[in-house]
């Protein structure tokens, strides 16, 4: 039998000091909803607390992310922008989510609504360390929206 490399919790930490700065973060964030499959034609950034925790969000108009993207798009090196025009998108690598989003807090919620599905994914610091988790956990909840009673479970390890 082979044994499965895993992602330990603490590489989300390790992994956001590749920003050095938190507007690299930021700019990293933008950068992907501005990407040529994302298409985003604007883009927000809001101040917001809940519970007492000051909570930056990020929204934009862009296509939205179906289960597989949303599951790409929180796996760590898995991409699927491609050149669309001659663009070539920034996000390639699929690690920059994950790094801005850490850089900036412990925990990171995405919304998601595309054509078909709507998606909340969760990156969690937090949650990870409360379950005493071994390795990353990403809880991914979608639901069709073509289809009132069926909605989608995807815990990724």
């Amino acid at each position: 039998s082979f044994r499965r490399s895993n992602v330990s919790p603490r590489f989300l930490h390790s992994n956001s000091t590749s920003h050095t700065w938190p507007f690299g973060a930021i700019a990293m964030l933008i950068d992907n909803a501005y990407d040529p499959d994302v298409s985003a034609k604007q883009f927000w950034i809001d101040k917001t607390v809940v519970k007492d925790q000051d909570c930056l969000t990020f929204m934009d108009n862009g296509y939205g992310l179906d289960l597989r993207t949303m599951h790409k798009m929180l796996s760590f090196g898995f991409s699927d922008k491609t050149t669309v025009k001659g663009v070539q998108p920034i996000g390639i690598y699929g690690n920059g989510f994950k790094s801005g989003s850490m850089r900036l807090g412990k925990d990171a919620i995405v919304f998601s609504k595309s054509k078909s599905t709507s998606c909340v994914g969760m990156l969690s610091q937090t949650y990870l360390e409360k379950i005493g988790a071994e390795q990353i956990i990403v809880p991914i909840v979608c639901f069709d929206q073509t289809k009132s009673d069926k909605h989608i479970l995807d815990l990724m390890q």
